[in-house]
């Protein structure tokens, strides 16, 4: 299942937004307002919890300099990707779009589908807060 955010215009630089987005304590900035857990367990991964849905552990796997932020489940039961692609607009603007990419069979990819493009969308939206 791939799905994407809309792409989201930032007043700051792309070398600051993929500065921020690398991290994690950044992230808490990012989520939705029906967080009810957010924890970091280390300085590159983190979990957090939606109302009403399970926690899920997520890791930093990777990075290109001011272009791209790669997270990924911490766990293989459910595996996934949360991709953050930037690009810079000017010096002191760049635009950034998140990118999910999950492996579920086609009953747990209808159940997730909503919630999780909801999420990517607020995530990408939060992205002034940085």
């Amino acid at each position: 299942m791939n799905l994407e955010s809309p792409k989201v215009t930032v007043n700051q630089s792309a070398e600051y937004l993929f500065n921020a987005l690398t991290q994690v304590a950044n992230y808490e900035k990012l989520m939705p307002e029906n967080t009810a857990k957010f924890e970091i367990t280390d300085a590159e991964s983190f979990i957090f919890g939606l109302k009403g849905m399970p926690e899920i552990k997520l890791r930093l796997k990777g990075s290109t300099p001011f272009s791209e932020v790669r997270l990924g489940a911490a766990s293989d039961k459910l595996p996934f990707a949360l991709t953050a692609k930037i690009e810079s607009v000017s010096d002191n603007q760049a635009a950034v779009q998140l990118f999910f990419e999950g492996e579920f069979n086609a009953m747990m990819a209808m159940m997730v589908k909503g919630p999780i493009t909801k999420f990517i969308e607020t995530l990408a939206n939060n992205m002034t807060k940085l």
